[in-house]
């Protein structure tokens, strides 16, 4: 697993939202974009997180940026989560796992004992010409939107 890192070129994808819609990255370019990648909607650390990227939403978009959330959910599974939690932002769906693997947070991972390959929560945030401004590796999860909103504010 080898993660992009600050001043790579973010690789162009287009998945499917939630509403089972094609979204391309370059649909937002000239905008900063906080691709965070997270395992799996509906469990308790996804759902935290998303909560806390749902309540910062208003605040991020006046610092001018756009969440994309990814996982390897289905479409169906997404807007559940959305539902569920009256999550504002888009949600992606990465079922075989190319976009995870292009960014490097696709790969061995450890829980109770047990090893499998999965996504890494990891989040990059994008510039507005489609370079990676920062990776944030190291936070948890009722603390992201915080840590981002931070970094955000230090520019």
């Amino acid at each position: 697993m080898k993660k992009l890192q600050v001043g790579d070129l973010a690789p162009q994808f287009t998945l499917l939202n939630q509403d089972n819609q094609p979204i391309s990255l370059i649909d937002f370019k000239g905008k900063k974009i906080l691709v965070y990648f997270y395992p799996k909607a509906l469990t308790p650390g996804c759902t935290t997180q998303a909560c806390g990227l749902r309540d910062a939403k208003n605040e991020l978009a006046k610092l001018g940026v756009v969440i994309l959330g990814i996982s390897t959910d289905a479409p169906k599974k997404l807007a559940q989560f959305v539902e569920k939690k009256a999550l504002n932002f888009t949600l992606l769906s990465d079922e075989n796992h190319q976009v995870a693997e292009q960014f490097g947070v696709w790969g061995e991972k450890k829980f109770m004992g047990r090893t499998y390959d999965g996504i890494h929560r990891i989040s990059f945030l994008i510039d507005e010409q489609g370079k990676i401004l920062h990776v944030f590796d190291k936070f948890k999860t009722g603390e992201h939107h915080q840590v981002v909103l931070d970094y955000l504010h230090s520019l």
